[in-house]
């Protein structure tokens, strides 16, 4: 009986057209921002945020991103990780290559970078549909592989391949701890997934969604598609390059091109479809059964006591994962974000029926 909306009257637009209109989710919303803010940093230990809260953080945002294009405007991209890689290495260059260059000027000059590439890569999205479109985004993966790993001023010049950052400040402020790290990504996180939740809410974002149900009906009431499609991937492309830039500079510190290969755009499309295609919230939801599943199917082992090899528990690890992300699709096919929202209309109407 506690999640009712029993007297609350919405007397203007503005407060009918809130992002949470129930009084409880809004405090909820700020009970959970609360907790992310202020009790975790001083409970969790480092390597939990490490290997979950920073991880989940990231790959929610790129999952943002990919949603925008995937989920809302219906285009298939399977070169996410192109476009990772995109935004990773520019934020490199540009921190590298101007000394004194602030931390978040970077991260959003990588995010323009990738804005560019994807626009170009999107253009092809103006004439084809479907599975062509799927293959000409897998050759943006390709390409950027081939770039990344046989251009060496990508990698400023490296011997190895592979390159590194240095000390990350902010404001005046060093980021050397993982919770200062997380409490960065954190609000870079709330930031970037407030405005695209009230962009894909707003004119735009109708239509991108006018253009995923039926581009044909979408231009005969008069949206124009190379504006909606291309503004799509732009808008994809930049979260999906900050978020790129997020993965080197934050959780990874130093890597190769090897991390942003075609597997990576693979998980990230796993954790749209899973998480629930058109939602903002089901991104994060994906980004968590990514990051948390693995880990759990890893510590069960230990937990009951049985004796597994490392290669053994890899191969398992894997059969489960994909066993489970095949239930979902069956049990769910629109994601767990359409649980959530069906446990919410069943509790708005608990104890009755109907």
């Amino acid at each position: 009986m506690f999640y009712r909306e029993n007297g609350q009257f919405k007397t203007t637009y503005r407060l009918d057209q809130q992002i949470f209109p129930i009084s409880q989710d809004r405090i909820a919303m700020g009970l959970l921002l609360a907790i992310a803010f202020i009790v975790l940093p001083g409970l969790a230990s480092d390597y939990v945020f490490r290997a979950i809260f920073i991880p989940f953080l990231i790959l929610s945002l790129a999952a943002i991103g990919l949603n925008i294009l995937v989920g809302y405007c219906g285009q298939i991209s399977l070169g996410t990780g192109a476009f990772m890689a995109v935004g990773a290495y520019a934020a490199f260059n540009f921190h590298a290559r101007f000394p004194g260059m602030p931390l978040l000027l970077s991260l959003i000059g990588g995010g323009l970078c990738a804005t560019v590439i994807g626009v170009i890569f999107g253009t092809p999205s103006l004439r084809i549909r479907g599975l062509y479109l799927a293959v000409a985004t897998l050759a943006a993966q390709f390409f950027i592989d081939w770039f990344t790993n046989r251009v060496p001023w990508v990698t400023n010049n490296s011997s190895s391949g592979s390159v590194s950052v240095g000390t990350l400040q902010i404001a005046g402020f060093t980021l050397d701890t993982p919770v200062s790290k997380y409490l960065f990504c954190l609000t870079l996180v709330l930031v970037i997934g407030l405005l695209a939740k009230n962009l894909v809410r707003s004119a735009i974002g109708r239509e991108w969604m006018a253009i995923r149900d039926m581009d044909v009906a979408a231009s005969v009431i008069g949206i124009r598609p190379v504006f909606a499609k291309l503004s799509a991937f732009a808008v994809s492309s930049f979260i999906v390059g900050v978020a790129g830039a997020l993965w080197g500079f934050i959780h990874l510190g130093a890597w190769e091109p090897s991390a942003f290969n075609i597997e990576k755009s693979f998980q990230l499309l796993f954790m749209v479809i899973i998480g629930g295609l058109g939602s903002i919230v089901g991104s994060f939801f994906g980004a968590a059964f990514m990051v948390l599943l693995p880990l759990f199917l890893n510590l069960i082992p230990h937990w009951l006591g049985l004796p597994l090899s490392t290669a053994t528990a890899s191969h398992l690890e894997h059969m489960i994962f994909g066993a489970l992300i095949v239930f979902f699709l069956i049990v769910e096919p629109h994601g767990l974000a359409r649980l959530w929202l069906t446990a919410r209309q069943k509790l708005r109407v608990w104890p009755f029926p109907h």
